[in-house]
């Protein structure tokens, strides 16, 4: 199978399979190695994109991955040494830290090559938080999703460049293809969302799971100051789970409420079309409070052809060409952000299309789920060349 052996089987390892872009990479790769006729598999607690991994020829090794308790973590480790040793998996591959331990020890226990993807830039307070995020840097070679991502793992870790690869996450062409959608997705989602047929509003998605970094009050803020200069040309769309964060839900609410913006804000929960979603919007933000690794929320609206405003800061620096596919607002800036919605309304309809032209066509040479596959796949066959070089070299030693 290309450059993978041909009885090549990937164990990856990831906390859940619920939402995410972490989760999304562990799928898209999958697939990958299935279609090249090797076998995957996913060691996790599972979730609604379980079934997905199955659909594309994955299979599930359901354990509870996503527990921190070290009783719990030697328990997954065992687990996983019997199924490296039942599947004789080639490679282990972890995308958590929590998991990374279970399976680094796993990897070492059978003599397996290990690599773990940095999907986050964790922060470390502490000695003891750094060796723990240490982890991720452990086995034969990290891969790093961004070079911003990338630049942090050499110098929080003290790792050497040449053992740290940056492999920007993919984006499904196929799935996020503008001329794929049809009328009806986009209708059935304009009903969903109480969104008016006849809305001349610019239309502003915020896509992301309701947590306070992400950026939502931050938004909502915005568009106060907006209305508070009399200037309600903003519809905001915010799409994502609250995940059992009811208590940042409600405070959401509660700004909504107190300055009066009902009507121009709309909390529309958990998308599962985000290609539809992008259609119907004119214009997505990601208005992050801490740097993103990624940011697929900033990709994905450019690949259906949206212009984006992101904060100024991480890997959308990377993603993100101002005055050209978007903006940049400076993170955290209330002032900032509402100038920056407004730049995107004096824009016009025509200025947005022409930059959402120009981001689709940079972002779908960049940022293909075909191109970080392949990237991906490439690092195994690199890491399984030099451990057989390096079991060559102690061969012909002894």
């Amino acid at each position: 199978m290309s450059i993978l052996p041909d009885d090549f089987t990937l164990l990856q390892v990831t906390p859940e399979l619920e939402t995410g872009g972490a989760e999304q990479t562990t799928i898209d790769v999958a697939h990958g190695v299935v279609a090249l006729g090797g076998k995957a598999l996913v060691a996790t607690r599972g979730g609604r994109m379980a079934a997905r991994l199955e659909a594309d020829g994955g299979r599930l090794a359901q354990m509870p991955a996503q527990s921190k308790n070290p009783l719990v973590m030697l328990g997954n480790a065992a687990r996983l040494i019997d199924l490296i040793r039942r599947e004789k998996v080639t490679l282990v591959h972890a995308r958590s830290r929590a998991p990374a331990f279970s399976a680094l020890w796993a990897a070492h226990a059978t003599r397996t090559p290990f690599i773990a993807t940095y999907h986050g830039v964790y922060n470390a307070k502490s000695s003891l938080k750094r060796w723990y995020n240490a982890v991720m840097t452990k086995g034969d070679l990290v891969i790093a999703n961004s070079e911003y991502t990338r630049a942090h793992v050499i110098a929080e870790h003290g790792v050497h460049p040449d053992r740290v690869v940056a492999i920007p996450r993919g984006v499904d062409l196929s799935r996020f293809e503008p001329s794929f959608v049809s009328a009806d997705r986009v209708e059935t989602l304009r009903k969903a969302w109480g969104v008016a047929s006849d809305e001349r509003r610019l239309k502003v998605l915020l896509a992301g799971r309701l947590t306070r970094w992400k950026g939502q009050g931050l938004a909502i803020e915005a568009v106060a100051r907006l209305k508070a200069l009399s200037d309600t040309r903003v519809l905001l769309l915010l799409a994502g789970d609250d995940q059992g964060r009811k208590g940042y839900r409600a405070q959401l609410e509660h700004m909504i409420a107190q300055a009066g913006l009902e009507d121009s804000v709309r909390l529309v929960g958990h998308c599962d079309d985000m290609p539809a979603a992008y259609l119907l919007a004119d214009l997505a933000i990601a208005p992050s409070l801490e740097p993103e690794a990624f940011g697929r929320t900033a990709v994905e609206p450019q690949v259906m052809g949206r212009p984006v405003i992101a904060a100024d800061h991480g890997a959308t620096r990377e993603t993100v060409i101002p005055g050209e596919t978007g903006w940049l607002a400076a993170p955290g800036d209330v002032e900032a952000w509402a100038q920056a919605l407004n730049d995107a309304c004096e824009a016009g309809a025509a200025g947005r299309q022409a930059m959402g032209m120009a981001a689709r066509a940079r972002a779908r040479r960049l940022y293909s789920v075909d191109a970080m596959v392949e990237a991906t796949l490439k690092v195994y066959a690199r890491v399984m060349a030099a451990r057989k070089a390096g079991a060559d070299v102690l061969e012909s030693k002894g």
